[in-house]
């Protein structure tokens, strides 16, 4: 892998950029509030915009390192508005592997910006980062995230049952992934 950090990716409708503290507000009020939209995160639901603060805090401070990646979901018609992010959760450059995970505003829902942003990311690690494989993971009760990855071509792996933990508790992991020979065939 050719690690190149969080650069700036654009598609027709949107643009993934860096985070910056001045995007606190809009990420507190746009998702990281919301219990709906953290309801099968791993994280919960912010208390105060003071957290959303903290929170991009610590991704700005880690925005130098080559391997670390967290995008702002921006939707151009709305301008500079975050409306939910897209990062990479987990890695294993021995293996050339990036675990994406994503969040987005209720809003924001059934619109395609999801996979959109994801099947932009997914062309960012596979031509310029140099991946093998691109991998995510859901709980099946939420399936409109595992047609999120389908939609991105990416393929269904299997269940492991009672595999993780989120807001709900104990609960299953559907994997999905897509691979460099899949992704250039």
């Amino acid at each position: 892998m050719q690690h190149k950090g969080t650069k700036v990716l654009e598609t027709d409708r949107l643009l993934l950029r860096r985070f910056t503290i001045h995007d606190a507000a809009a990420m507190f009020h746009n998702w990281a509030k919301d219990e709906q939209v953290t309801k099968y995160l791993m994280w919960p639901a912010h208390k105060s915009q003071e957290v959303s603060r903290e929170v991009l805090e610590d991704w700005i401070f880690h925005y130098g390192e080559k391997d670390f990646y967290q995008w702002a979901i921006t939707v151009k018609e709305n301008g500079e508005e975050p409306v939910g992010g897209i990062s990479v959760v987990s890695k294993d450059d021995s293996i050339k592997m990036v675990h994406i995970g994503y969040c987005i505003g209720r809003d924001w829902w059934h619109k395609g910006v999801t996979s959109e942003a994801l099947k932009e990311v997914i062309r960012y690690f596979m031509e310029e980062v140099q991946v093998n494989r691109v991998e995510s993971r859901h709980d099946p009760r939420n399936v409109n995230s595992g047609k999120v990855m389908q939609k991105c071509g990416m393929k269904y792996e299997g269940t492991r049952r009672q595999a993780d933990l989120n807001n709900q508790g104990i609960c299953d992991a559907s994997g999905y992934a897509i691979l460099a020979e899949d992704y250039f065939s």
